[in-house]
């Protein structure tokens, strides 16, 4: 795989470690402030953004696995994988969250896409 591809690739997994970071262990620091959210709203949506963050950690280890897998077939269906899911979920993210989450997430993910089928 190019390293342009694997660049990308890289950009897109360390977003989705923040993301995981932001859901997780800084939900009620950072993570409040990031989404935009009220202090009376945190302690109520905490379990769920955990949750959320579980699930974003399943795509960074996706793409890890994409990354530094040794056979070249199972590295690229693990990326394709992990890639595919990071853009519909920014799809799904932008349309019934907000937008600017097709921006963060969708948009990297489509650019890694293209790299690696160019590749």
């Amino acid at each position: 795989m190019p390293n342009a591809a694997k660049i990308l690739i890289g950009l897109v997994l360390l977003i989705h470690v923040y993301i995981v970071l932001l859901e997780t262990v800084l939900f009620r620091t950072r993570g409040r402030k990031v989404f935009g959210l009220k202090a009376e709203q945190v302690e109520t949506m905490a379990p769920a953004m955990s949750n959320q963050g579980c699930y974003n950690g399943f795509l960074v280890a996706a793409l890890a696995l994409g990354l530094f897998h040794p056979t070249p077939a199972i590295a690229k269906a693990f990326t394709l994988f992990g890639l595919i899911c990071v853009a519909v979920a920014g799809i799904w993210g932008a349309i019934t969250v907000q937008a600017r989450i097709l921006f963060v997430q969708t948009v990297p993910a489509v650019l890694a896409l293209v790299a690696v089928y160019l590749a």
